[in-house]
């Protein structure tokens, strides 16, 4: 039912910070966003920060840096509960890209023992781990191109997509709209792939970098939303140092 509950809080992680998921998961967030993609570390440090999270309580989703197989596989075997694949050109693409997140046969992922596989200990890599971890593992695809907008349908009703994720900046710049203003047609777009997502009976994802945004999200059932990242939080905690300084000097 659209609007029966609320989203779970998101934020992006753009730099291997500790503190910062340790912090947001005491302040009530559920899900982190490794962002592979935009973000400033590599895979040693996603490892490691894929481990941290984990171990704090929180969801780890990692925005991988292109849908490619070797980047997925890997997101995966970190032992990340999620991937989401940026930059889905439409639904042959998807149908292509998605599957690396799948064992066979519903998908095309690679077998390696790792986090994921417990490095092979007391093994248990029979039919039903392989069955249990294509269930327990997510696939977004993001809905960032016209591409993905038309074929929005076909894609959420492949069976290695799990959910969808928007990206409303890149959406609107490659709809020629320019930079992203929350517009009556950013909206509808917006609604439009929640729609979609409600069809197919499967996760919708949200960024939410207002109040307005927020409130649309809600309205629109979406299981998650982003609402912050950590070089944000980072830079409002100093602006909030320099306010206190004006304050005290009027200046």
């Amino acid at each position: 039912m659209v609007g029966a509950r609320s989203p779970e809080l998101a934020f992006w992680l753009e730099t291997p910070n500790v503190p910062a998921c340790e912090i947001a998961a005491l302040l009530g967030y559920r899900i982190v966003v490794l962002d592979m993609e935009h973000g400033v570390f590599g895979p040693e440090a996603c490892d490691a920060m894929v481990a941290h999270c984990r171990a704090a309580g929180l969801t780890v989703y990692v925005r991988v840096a292109a849908a490619e197989r070797l980047l997925v596989q890997q997101a995966l075997d970190y032992g990340a509960d999620g991937v989401m694949l940026p930059q889905i050109t439409g639904a042959a693409h998807a149908a292509e890209v998605c599957a690396y997140a799948k064992y066979p046969p519903l998908g095309t992922r690679g077998v390696g023992y790792n986090r994921t596989m417990r490095y092979g200990v007391n093994d248990h890599t029979d039919d039903a781990f392989f069955a249990a971890e294509n269930g327990r593992v997510v696939c977004h695809a993001m809905i960032e191109t016209p591409g993905a907008l038309d074929d929005v349908d076909v894609i959420l009703a492949l069976e290695t997509v799990d959910g969808v994720f928007i990206g409303p900046s890149d959406l609107s710049m490659t709809r020629g709209r320019g930079a992203f203003r929350f517009t009556a047609d950013d909206q509808a777009d917006l609604r439009l792939v929640a729609a979609a997502a409600r069809r197919a009976g499967k996760m919708l994802g949200l960024p939410a970098p207002g109040p307005a945004a927020y409130a649309l999200a809600v309205a629109e059932g979406a299981g998650y939303v982003t609402v912050c990242d950590d070089l944000t939080a980072l830079r409002l905690g100093f602006a909030q140092g320099l306010e206190v300084a004006k304050q005290a000097t009027g200046r």
